[in-house]
């Protein structure tokens, strides 16, 4: 065939993409290797569950810390109806208090010995008298409780009021400063969840990569196709993978929320978080693209170190600084949530690693959209800008292993062997 022919034939570089993309996209993801991957994170899950429906029993079934009273009978009966009388109105501010022992008069009660010998929830004992309670427990006990117990004594001594004045209560839907809260929550709880997954996910891309450089099958795509074609396909064919699987584990935790209804523990905790600024579905939606942002970004970074390293210990050591980095960066745009409008904030915007995490958490703390629109488009150049930087670095390191590294290591061989026969 002429080159007229062969140019002719030869792929365009948009659609030697999508060959890749759909190659490793389809044998990722039919992949028994990928079943267990969707699997892994749901382990953490599920033993977290498990360790809070533990945590909870156990904590049921340890109860309040609880203050003994060992006085003489009427004043013990003056102590426990003293603590029963103000409980609903301080409520946990007042710590329960039972009866342990009914003294007659002039007889003496070791509190020390009562407390190292028994066992359960008696914390503290009061003993001597409503006109001089003595509190014997630990210093962070009697401390955190020497004023509850002087109350109660003094409600015991009639030196309080025995009726309380009921006090009108007007609600409102919020202020200014339980909002802001609220948003601040919902802000750090999806920028953790973005960094979580693009931590998580971007692994696949420097995996995949290694062990094709190790069956030489990249060395037979360079020599089809153009290595630029190749880093595109690979890259977005990982955002593809990564997108399902985020929708499984979407669809998964959401069927667990059903089974275990709104008041289960996860349904609870999701409940808890305050709308955000734009609203849930928008910003569920600025969630995806600002993950398929941040993904690009850094998927294209740890496919030019891919292409550096040769076995799997290499990658590990050159993707670390990029790991410790990509950490550093989400502090930053943790720390831009409170600095609205400073320079700070405008830089962790402007900056592209860190820019999908601070406008995320911009969607969670102010209802503006146009800010959003600014900042997708500066991080579709920045985009463009890392992968034509990568794909750049990606070609000349892959090509060096490639069929054009082999014929120059052959003519460097038969070089030296000519030198050494001589004439």
């Amino acid at each position: 065939m002429s080159a007229a022919g062969r140019a002719e034939g030869r792929l365009s570089l948009r659609q030697a993409a999508y060959v890749i993309a759909r190659r490793d996209f389809t044998a990722i993801l039919f992949s028994r290797t990928f079943i267990f991957f969707l699997l892994g994170p749901l382990f953490p899950l599920i033993v977290g569950a498990l360790a809070g429906g533990i945590g909870q029993q156990v904590a049921a079934e340890g109860g309040a810390p609880q203050i003994g009273v060992a006085m003489e009978g009427p004043r013990a009966d003056a102590m426990l109806a003293a603590h029963a009388h103000l409980a609903p109105e301080l409520g946990s501010a007042l710590p329960d208090m039972i009866e342990l022992k009914r003294l007659a008069p002039g007889e003496s009660y070791n509190a020390r010995r009562v407390l190292d010998e028994r066992r359960g929830n008696l914390a503290a004992i009061v003993t001597g008298t409503p006109e001089r309670p003595v509190l014997t427990g630990t210093e962070e006990r009697i401390a955190h409780w020497q004023g509850p117990v002087a109350l109660v004594a003094a409600q015991a001594l009639r030196r309080m009021p025995t009726d309380f004045p009921e006090v009108a209560l007007e609600k409102v839907a919020t202020s200014g400063a339980k909002e802001r809260s609220g948003r601040m929550s919902t802000a750090q709880a999806g920028q953790t969840l973005l960094f979580l997954l693009i931590m998580l996910l971007a692994g696949m891309v420097l995996s995949n990569l290694v062990e094709e450089k190790g069956n030489k099958i990249i060395e037979v795509l360079a020599a089809a196709i153009p290595m630029d074609a190749v880093f595109l396909g690979k890259l977005f064919a990982m955002l593809a993978v990564s997108m399902v699987g985020i929708a499984a584990w979407a669809s998964v935790i959401g069927g667990l929320i059903l089974l275990a209804g709104p008041a289960g523990p996860l349904g609870a905790q999701l409940q808890d978080l305050p709308t955000p600024g734009v609203g849930w579905p928008l910003f569920i939606l600025l969630g995806v693209v600002y993950f398929a942002m941040g993904y690009l970004l850094l998927g294209s970074i740890f496919l030019a170190i891919g292409s550096m390293a040769a076995t799997v210990r290499e990658v590990q050591t050159l993707s670390m600084p990029v790991t410790m980095l990509q950490l550093l960066v989400f502090f930053f745009s943790s720390f831009a949530l409170t600095q609205t409008g400073r320079p700070i904030e405008l830089a962790a915007i402007a900056f592209p690693l860190s820019s999908p995490f601070a406008m995320l958490g911009r969607a969670a703390t102010d209802e503006a959209l146009w800010p959003h629109a600014l900042a997708l488009a500066w991080q579709v150049l920045a985009v463009a800008v890392f992968i034509r930087l990568g794909a750049a670095l990606f070609r000349k390191r892959v090509m060096k292993s490639g069929p054009q590294g082999a014929r120059k290591r052959r003519g460097l061989i038969a070089l030296l062997k000519a030198q050494r026969d001589g004439p």
